[in-house]
């Protein structure tokens, strides 16, 4: 079955309008039970460096491989009951692959959490989607954390999903998101994922080269459609990107930093180790609440252009 653009559209407002409930099946979490049952297979801490990346080299082809086949199948299972329901979930496999809402919602609990003055609870909800320590961090810090991870993640949640959809549909997509979470998960340069997870993060870093590069500038054009400093973002984009040790997180987030007037980057604690990374844009206003509200209206339109880009994209490839 082809995927078409009133297809992606209509997974793309799914998203808009559910997000990620937790009572819904969600592809995205069975793939990474699925990537610690095979996790638990390949892993031998024991290892040396070499036989490590050789297990984590095969862990990933398995992961990737069950991945495609369980996709594969699931389409197919559903073409040959009806074309409805093939379409329906090729929607609905295309829709749990985007995160716009969830990066809303999720964010917006810590945020709460702050306005409550709460900030035990809002360490605690921000150990839910960051891979940092936050049992120590004051207020400033869960902005930064929670600005840095909204840019970030405009890349992962957003603009790679859409870039992959565009190219091969759902199975594409959802073998983008096996690539991305097993990075989330074993793509550390830690004591026990440095050799083992070599080749997951590596391989992440070059899926998500050009989808980190294009979110970098859709922020920047969403900062100049809502009046904020575009140029400042542009400057900051291409003054900083390159120090991040990561060759794609930086260009979000030093665009997202630039627009807002603010530094992101600095000093973080991950897994008990201190962790000095470079500072991104140039210090202005402290952050605040209304900052992150900023960052918010900033990742929506941004998400907006990209959802319009793939439209006209998807549709191109189609009308070949």
């Amino acid at each position: 079955m082809v995927f078409l653009p009133w297809h992606l559209a209509l997974a793309y407002l799914a998203d808009l309008a559910v997000g990620d409930p937790r009572w819904l099946p969600h592809p995205t979490r069975w793939i990474g039970r699925w990537i610690g049952r095979v996790e638990r297979i390949f892993y031998d801490k024991a290892a040396s460096p070499d036989v490590q990346r050789l297990a984590g080299c095969a862990f990933w082809l398995i992961v990737v491989a069950g991945v495609f086949f369980g996709a594969m199948s699931l389409m197919e299972l559903a073409a040959y009951f009806d074309l409805i329901v093939a379409q329906a979930v090729a929607v609905w496999l295309a829709y749990t692959t985007l995160a716009t809402r969830s990066l809303h919602r999720e964010s917006s609990h810590v945020i709460a959490a702050l306005r409550d003055g709460d900030l035990v609870l809002a360490r605690e909800r921000l150990a839910m989607i960051v891979s940092r320590d936050t049992g120590e961090l004051e207020e400033r810090d869960i902005l930064r954390a929670v600005i840095e991870t909204v840019a970030e993640n405009i890349s992962d949640g957003i603009v790679a999903p859409l870039v992959f959809l565009v190219l091969g549909g759902p199975v594409a997509a959802l073998l983008y998101k096996a690539v991305n979470t097993m990075d989330s998960m074993v793509g550390y340069d830690n004591e026990q994922y440095r050799y083992f997870g070599w080749c997951a993060a590596r391989v992440d870093d070059l899926v998500n080269w050009v989808p980190a590069r294009m979110s970098g500038l859709l922020l920047v054009a969403a900062a100049a459609c809502l009046k904020l400093d575009w140029r400042k973002g542009w400057r900051m984009m291409r003054r900083d990107a390159g120090k991040m040790k990561s060759p794609n997180a930086g260009y979000p987030e030093t665009a997202a930093a630039g627009a807002l007037g603010v530094q992101l980057g600095g000093r973080n604690v991950y897994f008990g180790q201190v962790v000095e990374k470079p500072t991104l844009g140039e210090a202005g206003a402290p952050m605040t609440v209304d900052t992150y509200r900023l960052m918010i209206r900033l990742m929506y339109l941004a998400s907006l252009l990209a959802f319009a880009l793939a439209l006209g994209g998807r549709y191109l490839i189609i009308m070949r």
